[in-house]
């Protein structure tokens, strides 16, 4: 018997009610801010995340999923190698989303230069071949925003208020979100930052782990982020981002700041974040639920330079992305659920000469948008009752000789028990008025 693979889970029943109101719940808010849905693919060229993401990242060299055509595979183990494949043959599943979103910008032209900001949302699966644990699978979903065009530190200020709105809406309490911000800076200070940081490192090396070692020459801010309990001690006393600052960068951040104040968004700045990408510049946030215990739930930042890294003309970007698997298990550590409840439906019972009748009345419904049920399997009208009374139907339309040759349907409240004998054509505005 085929099984799932280890580190991905079926959207089923309820756990599927809650990422369509996940979705539901972002239609709402993020258009309200004017964004519009888009699709881009699962699949992409490596150079996409390559170029984006950057080479260095866990994400690139560790976690991406490559994918090989089957017409492709006895070429590529024969050879030992894929530099002989074409950059359109070297694919991978994308491990987030905004790498893809701004390719699709750049190929398409979606932001001629003087144009309006390019909002958009999207929604799906990304993947990543890490270890499955709690809140960390190899397939995931996530719900991302993007903007291009624009470099306001208003825009920054605006979806972080619009992230924090978003989470409110799903449920949780304002006063359990914990969010951090931070400022990256940009290429006028980052460079110097991050060599002052590598010089650290290699000051430390001999109290630092492997990973710490090789990530000095690769990209040393991520050593902020590492689990070893001596690096995070050394790491302690790492020279900061904030104090290396440029001018422009300071007055960006205060301004962002200032913003959030304004709106009376509660937040504490954290020069240690550095979020996980390469194409992040300037602002940087991320949300968690403390007492969840689940990691960060949701977080983004600014891109001023990824469009051009893919190929595109000069033009700032950000966005953020969250993530369903995590908002849903912190949000059940708050005794708390994503999951609605199914739509309420309607069941159409009957006696077996009025088969046919009940087929047209259950067209009827569908018609008129009511969820309707009927009997597939022959069963006996008191095995229909039970049938309906399993799914949770409000209301039972029955049909019988008495109702076919009276032209009209029984319908009977699931609830009260009462039941009247209404005419065809008032039968959906009856049932209606049950659910």
């Amino acid at each position: 018997m085929g099984q799932k693979v280890q580190g991905t889970e079926d959207l089923l029943g309820g756990y599927m009610r809650e990422w369509e109101h996940m979705l539901d719940v972002a239609r709402e808010v993020f258009s309200a801010y004017g964004f519009d849905a888009v699709e881009t693919p699962a699949l992409e060229q490596v150079d996409t995340f390559v170029h984006g993401i950057g080479e260095s990242t866990d994400v690139v060299r560790k976690e991406m999923f490559r994918v090989v055509s089957g017409a492709l595979l006895g070429d590529l183990l024969a050879a030992g190698t894929e530099s002989r494949l074409k950059a359109r043959q070297r694919l991978a599943l994308r491990p987030e989303g905004t790498a893809g979103f701004v390719r699709a910008a750049v190929e398409n032209n979606l932001v001629p230069q003087g144009a309006a900001p390019m909002k958009a949302w999207y929604a799906g699966p990304m993947f990543r071949g890490e270890r499955p644990q709690k809140g960390r699978l190899r397939q995931f979903h996530q719900v991302g925003v993007e903007v291009l065009g624009a470099s306001d530190p208003a825009l920054d200020a605006e979806l972080i208020i619009m992230l924090v709105e978003f989470f409110v809406k799903l449920g949780f309490p304002a006063e359990s979100l914990s969010l951090r911000i931070n400022s990256m800076g940009d290429a006028a200070c980052r460079p110097r930052y991050r060599a002052s940081v590598r010089q650290f490192i290699l000051d430390h090396a001999d109290e630092m782990c492997d990973d710490c070692r090789e990530r000095a020459e690769l990209n040393p801010l991520r050593a902020f982020d590492c689990k070893n309990p001596a690096c995070r001690a050394v790491m302690e006393g790492a020279p900061l981002v904030t104090d290396n600052l440029c001018e422009d960068c300071g007055a960006h951040y205060a301004q962002v700041k200032a913003y959030l104040d304004e709106a009376g968004i509660a937040y504490a700045e954290d020069p240690t974040l550095v979020r996980g990408l390469d194409y992040y510049t300037r602002t940087v946030f991320e949300v968690d639920v403390e007492e969840a215990g689940v990691g960060a739930i949701g977080g983004g930042g600014r891109y001023d330079g990824l469009v051009e890294l893919e190929g595109g003309k000069p033009t700032p970007g950000i966005g953020f992305a969250v993530g369903f698997e995590r908002i849903s298990l912190a949000l059940k550590a708050l005794g708390r659920t994503l999951e609605t409840p199914p739509a309420p439906c309607a069941f159409v019972a009957c006696t077996p000469d009025a088969r046919g009748a009940a087929f047209s009345a259950t067209r009827l419904l569908r018609a008129a948008g009511i969820r309707t049920e009927q009997d597939y399997q022959g069963r006996s009208l008191k095995g229909q009752f039970k049938l309906a009374d399993k799914l949770g139907a409000r209301a039972v339309v029955v049909l019988g000789p008495d109702e076919v040759a009276a032209g009209g349907a029984t319908v009977r409240d699931m609830q009260t028990h009462e039941q009247v004998l209404v005419p065809l054509d008032q039968l959906a505005a009856a049932v209606s008025s049950k659910l």
